[in-house]
């Protein structure tokens, strides 16, 4: 189920070390340690790869504005919003099938490009500099398939459809590892206690229990064997200071392979949280995966304060919609074949 008209999220942060002098501090827990705890949004126009349309890795000021006021996807949820002819009449026939799933009017990207240390990026990647996955060619290859599978309108079974149309995933990477935005639903509430980070992740409605050790060495002895392999990871964490980080491996395979963030049984991704003020959390993570990638990569990320709550995410709304969807695409192939 979709968060319909939450209030959209301008990210304009800047990271540990570059906090203005008047921002409100950071709060602790009884034990001394930043508190992660609270509802999260990372909510914005900036996504993982930079597009091809942006050529550096910052902009201006001014042209931040001008591109978040012109965002194709801000001006689709605005057509949507004005309200609709009652003598218009039926659409042509056939173009609800080749049209949108749902009105743009439920789109929440945010309002703005992230802000950090000062700068509006274009994109989460800052390593390697074009802002790009470093694929291999096999990495190629996989994202091809995986964007196959992502449009597929005919599947021959559930196992065709993309792992979120399954309801076994948020889309577009929203739990992690690596948690990234996505075009509605870009929320989480953390928990964190002395012995844990708890992630609720709103898109999909993941999960994410992560033990926290007393050292790095106790969090990558405490990994599971190499042969379970959940659905976002086999995550550990420790602190590094007033940073925590979390280091997850064994991502279930139809995830890695599924991507945004494809990963392999070799594949690692350690991320690093730091609570930069009281309403901003500076995170990164790094990606190593031999299989997928050509290089180590790293990206940058601030998350901000949400007043409010999270909303239950109501997947396949009883689950009519998986029998709605095979239905559809055998009555399809009865249309085609009678052809």
């Amino acid at each position: 189920m979709m968060r319909a008209f939450l209030p959209l999220v301008l990210l304009v942060g800047a990271f540990a070390g570059s906090i203005p002098a008047a921002a409100q501090p950071a709060l602790r827990t009884a034990s001394g340690h930043l508190d992660l705890s609270g509802v999260w949004s990372n909510a914005s126009l900036t996504w993982l790869e930079r597009p091809a349309t942006l050529k550096g890795p910052t902009l201006s000021e001014a042209e931040a504005k001008a591109r978040a006021a012109a965002d194709p996807m801000k001006m689709a949820a605005a057509r949507d919003a004005r309200p609709s002819d009652p003598d218009a009449g039926a659409p042509p026939a056939g173009e609800g099938a080749l049209g949108a799933a749902h009105s743009a009017i439920y789109l929440d990207a945010g309002d703005a490009f992230a802000r950090i240390g000062g700068e509006y990026r274009t994109a989460w990647i800052v390593e390697p500099g074009d802002g790009r996955l470093p694929l291999t060619d096999f990495g190629r290859q996989s994202s091809q398939a995986a964007a196959v599978m992502r449009n597929r309108m005919n599947p021959d079974g559930p196992e065709h459809l993309a792992p979120n149309d399954r309801c076994l995933i948020g889309s577009r990477g929203s739990g992690g590892p690596g948690m990234l935005n996505n075009i509605y639903n870009s929320n989480y509430r953390f928990l964190l206690t002395d012995d844990a980070l708890v992630v609720i992740v709103e898109m999909g409605f993941g999960v994410r229990i992560i033990p926290i050790l007393k050292t790095r060495a106790l969090a990558q002895a405490a990994h599971g064997p190499a042969a379970l392999q959940p659905w976002m990871g086999d995550s550990t964490a420790w602190w590094e200071g007033d940073t925590l980080v979390v280091e997850t491996v064994n991502v279930h395979p139809v995830q890695g392979n599924f991507g945004p963030i494809f990963l392999s049984p070799k594949g690692r991704v350690t991320e690093r949280l730091t609570r930069a003020t009281a309403k901003e959390i500076a995170y990164e993570f790094v990606v190593e995966d031999p299989v997928f990638y050509t290089r180590t990569w790293k990206a940058e990320m601030v998350i901000a304060a949400l007043p409010g709550d999270i909303y239950e995410y109501a997947c396949h709304e009883g689950n009519y919609a998986m029998p709605g969807i095979l239905g559809g695409a055998r009555a399809a192939d009865v249309q085609v074949a009678g052809k």
